[in-house]
């Protein structure tokens, strides 16, 4: 099977951590990046977590805090992520942070 792109939206509409993106079975998955808005009318701290599955551990990757009609790329450099594991972010008011997660879904020849 061949490499594939991909793009996910986000649209934050609670202030939970919210899964925006599991790896599906047997791919690794190449994340370039998390393009994200703050389209509300205050400043809003965002967090981003990647759970790694094969450790059954969350960590924090980054922190920011976008202000009304700001934009940013969540991350500094690509993430590499495997089978089962999962993208989240975190928002400290709901309704106001939207984006999109860009990516390559790699097949794992020697997990099929």
């Amino acid at each position: 099977m061949a490499n594939v792109y991909k793009n996910t939206g986000i649209n934050l509409t609670t202030t939970a951590k919210t899964d925006v993106y599991t790896v599906p079975t047997n791919r690794t998955t190449i994340i370039k990046t998390i393009q994200t808005t703050n389209h509300g009318g205050s400043n809003v701290d965002t967090i981003g977590y990647f759970y790694d599955s094969s450790a059954t551990t969350e960590y924090e990757i980054a922190h920011h805090t976008l202000s009304s009609k700001a934009s940013i790329n969540f991350i500094d450099g690509t993430l590499v992520l495997e089978s089962g594991d999962i993208l989240r972010l975190e928002a400290s008011t709901a309704n106001s942070i939207a984006g999109v997660v860009s990516y390559l879904e790699i097949f794992d020849e020697k997990s099929a």
